[in-house]
């Protein structure tokens, strides 16, 4: 499993109410996406960097999102381009009861 931190550095150009409009825009198109475990939309609390956390099953299914494509699209959603960051997951818990959505 892999993790991504995708930043992108906003310099406190959004509130939390403008991040949220973009998030919710956005995220249908992650759910059931092939090779996504999950997705936390992210937000500083200062307002600097806005973001996902995602949890990947390989590097190949999040490189294969985080195409030239895809970055454009994203710079042009919040303005900047993205800082993509991977992590290796040796340990990953899972405490949260499935849900579906109504």
């Amino acid at each position: 499993m892999i993790a991504a931190c995708v930043l992108f550095n906003t310099e406190g150009k959004l509130s939390l109410d403008e991040a949220m409009q973009r998030f919710n825009i956005t995220a249908p198109n992650y759910r059931g996406l092939t090779g996504l475990h999950s997705k936390a939309y992210i937000y500083e609390q200062d307002g600097s960097n806005v973001g996902g956390f995602y949890l990947w099953e390989s590097r190949e299914a999040a490189d294969a999102m985080y195409s030239d494509a895809w970055k454009a699209k994203a710079t042009e959603i919040y303005g900047v381009a993205p800082v993509i960051r991977y992590f290796d997951v040796p340990v990953h818990i899972e405490n949260a009861v499935p849900t579906t959505a109504d």
